[in-house]
């Protein structure tokens, strides 16, 4: 019975490659029954066309995942029936992804392109059942006599419509078998003709969604045609529908007219875009521990706004900033009969009172290092988040204290907070403490932040002794993230803005103007590449001494997300071997990123910067290198290897994720 259950599943998460969606259930119901006894089984045999048609008409947005679930239903059912004819043995290992199940013959499959290779081996039942010990000699003949309809059936899906199989049965001396199918697949089918239409509203209320939908649509003239090809396009230009006003879109029609003897493929869409949906009320439910405020406070939307998937995200993702819910899900209405004040269904899922959170990690930059917080989130019972959290590396030990109020409209949040930091680094010592309060919000694509932070920092150098310096500082900062991927950007930009000012005697030492802007921009070329340009400027702007302003808001430049090819923080006012804080910053880079495949490539970058306290005696100090990259399941990871021009010194450097 475990066989049984296991092929269901493997039908169940195995990619849909018939030509016809409900293929897929046909050919699982027909491997059960040949996997029966010869006397009960029975085969059907599909003759061959001139032309092929290929013709279904979808109500659901995934007809490709529904069918594959039809196939596994039918899978377990067929199984059911099977038991008592003959029982099926499969170890349960064998479905891990790095095992290797023990054959009792070989296959070998002649054919290319590669991919089409990789197709037949993963879905050939003869290349499947190699690992079953169970197969009498008849099945193994039936196996091989319906091999050549299977190879026709699945290059099909590939666009290859006239293949020529063989497959040719022997023997070594040891008496193991031996099978090779040697596959010609012919001309591949390419696409002459791409017709979309629409019906509904979308004709004339929102010609950009239209526009939108076809751009949407990957395939065109002249491209090879492929079954998952042509369901990926269709579901991706239905998905861009449905983004925006027309949420109960749908694919009225779709057609894949294929001449095999041609070689050519017309495709059809009509897509119905069905009534504009507006959105209405929040349905709330999952909140136990913390009001239900907090999330008709954070909540961006107001009501009879036109349906946006965007900014349903925008509220899912604010949501998702509060300490307060492990998991948020959004469900909204998609009845075309009741478009509009669609309700949106919000369920999350809290986290307790109580959060402990830790971890340990290593960059070149700062070492080994290890951090942790603690949460509590219903200080004074009024759902306030108190936490304390610090980290301990090589170079930095930071402490922190915070006490926040719950979100208030529009998800700002007021709190308080006090630290303590001390850094070590190219021979110099800071000391800092900082304690203030802030009024933050966090948004789906731009931060804000207003702050109040009293600064007092104790500075130690090789030359002189320790000075003392304090600022109390309003400060104003801005983020906007303008992106494509959050996670891994090949367009679109990040900018980061501060900017505070002191004066002197009002619990400040001097007083200053500083001012700091950081950017990245992104520029994709070609298919994968993309060109990666970043800035930094900063300045405090004050006819005092830089030894009366706070060290923590001076400026360093050096390391992995500063300019490589040099230690981290190793450039600015060396005095007598200590690298002491500067009151200018500069510096920049250009990267150039090549993708070998989807998640390795390979860069080649350029930086350069400088730290000074006098503009007019500043030196710059240039670094050049080579690097990989790796889209990793965390995020991007970078290993470069960079050269300090000044320095003559070849540094390492690996990171994880994206800084800013």
């Amino acid at each position: 019975m475990a066989g049984w259950l296991i092929e269901a599943l493997r039908a169940w998460r195995r990619p849909v490659w018939a030509a016809r969606p409900w293929h897929a259930a046909r050919r699982v119901a027909e491997r059960a029954q040949r996997d029966k006894p010869l006397a009960t089984r029975h085969s059907t045999h599909a003759s061959g066309h001139a032309i092929a048609k290929i013709f279904a008409s979808f109500s659901v947005s995934r007809p490709h995942h529904f069918a594959r679930r039809v196939a596994a239903c039918f899978a377990l059912g067929t199984a059911l029936s099977a038991l008592t004819a003959t029982p099926a043995h499969a170890d349960l290992a064998s479905l891990l992804p790095w095992s290797r199940a023990r054959t009792y013959y070989d296959v070998k499959v002649d054919a290319s392109p590669r991919e089409l290779r990789k197709l037949l081996e993963a879905h050939l039942d003869i290349a499947r059942f190699a690992t079953r010990a169970d197969i009498s000699e008849d099945q193994f003949e039936f196996l091989v006599t319906a091999t050549p309809q299977q190879v026709r059936d699945l290059a099909s899906t590939d666009g290859y419509f006239t293949p020529v199989v063989r497959t040719d049965v022997g023997s070594d001396e040891n008496g193991r078998r031996h099978v090779t199918v040697s596959v010609d697949p012919g001309p591949r089918t390419t696409i002459s003709a791409v017709t979309l239409t629409f019906r509904g509203p979308v004709l004339t209320e929102d010609k950009a969604q239209e526009n939108a939908t076809r751009f949407a649509f990957s395939l065109h003239t002249g491209d090879a045609f492929t079954q998952s090809g042509w369901d990926d396009a269709k579901n991706a230009s239905l998905r861009a529908l449905q983004a925006r006003r027309y949420l109960g879109a749908k694919i009225a029609r779709s057609e894949a007219r294929v001449d095999p003897l041609k070689h050519d493929a017309q495709l059809a869409v009509t897509f119905d875009s069905g009534p504009t949906f507006t959105m209405g009320a929040l349905d709330v439910s999952g909140p136990r521990r913390y009001p239900e405020k907090i999330v008709t406070d954070v909540n961006p939307l107001s009501p009879g706004e036109i349906y946006d998937v965007n900014r349903v995200t925008e509220l899912q993702r604010q949501l998702q900033n509060t300490p307060y819910y492990a998991s948020v899900a959004i469900d909204v209405d998609d009845n075309t009969q009741k478009p509009l004040n669609t309700p949106l269904h919000v369920k999350v899922s809290e986290y307790p009172y109580n959060n402990f959170r830790g971890g340990v990690g290593y960059s070149t930059d700062t070492g080994a290092h290890v951090q942790g917080s603690y949460s509590y989130l219903d200080t004074f019972g009024k759902a306030w988040p108190f936490q304390v959290q610090g980290r301990l590396d090589q170079i930095q030990q930071y402490g922190q204290v915070t006490l926040s109020m719950p979100p208030g409209p529009r998800a700002w949040t007021n709190s308080a907070l006090a630290s303590y930091t001390t850094t070590d680094v190219s021979d110099t010592r800071i000391y800092s403490l900082r304690a203030g309060v802030q009024r933050t919000r966090t948004s789906q694509n731009i931060d804000y932040a207003y702050s109040l932070l009293y600064y007092q920092d104790r500075l130690d150098q090789n030359a002189g002794p320790p000075t003392t310096s304090r600022a109390l500082v309003p400060q104003w900062s801005w983020t906007r993230r303008n992106v494509d991927d959050p996670l891994f950007p090949r367009s679109g930009n990040l900018i980061r803005v501060e900017a505070g000012f002191a004066v002197k005697g009002a619990l400040a030492d001097a007083t200053f103007f500083r001012g700091y802007m950081r950017g990245q921009q992104y520029l994709p070329i070609g298919h994968s590449d993309l060109m990666l340009f970043r800035a930094e400027l900063g300045g405090v702007f004050t006819s005092s001494s830089s030894q009366d302003v706070p060290a923590s808001l001076l400026f360093r430049a050096g390391g992995s997300n500063s300019v490589r090819g040099y230690g981290f923080q190793s450039i600015g006012n060396d005095v007598d071997g200590s690298i002491l804080p500067a009151k200018y910053l500069v510096t920049a880079s250009a990267e150039y990123q090549h993708w070998f495949t989807h998640d390795w490539g390979g860069a080649a970058f350029f930086d350069v910067g400088t730290a000074t306290d006098t503009w007019g005696e500043k030196v710059f100090y240039p670094g050049a290198g080579l690097g990989a990259r790796w889209r990793s399941p965390v995020g991007p990871v970078n290993l470069d290897l960079a050269y300090g021009f000044r320095e003559r010194r070849v540094r390492p450097y690996l990171t994880l994720g994206i800084a800013f």
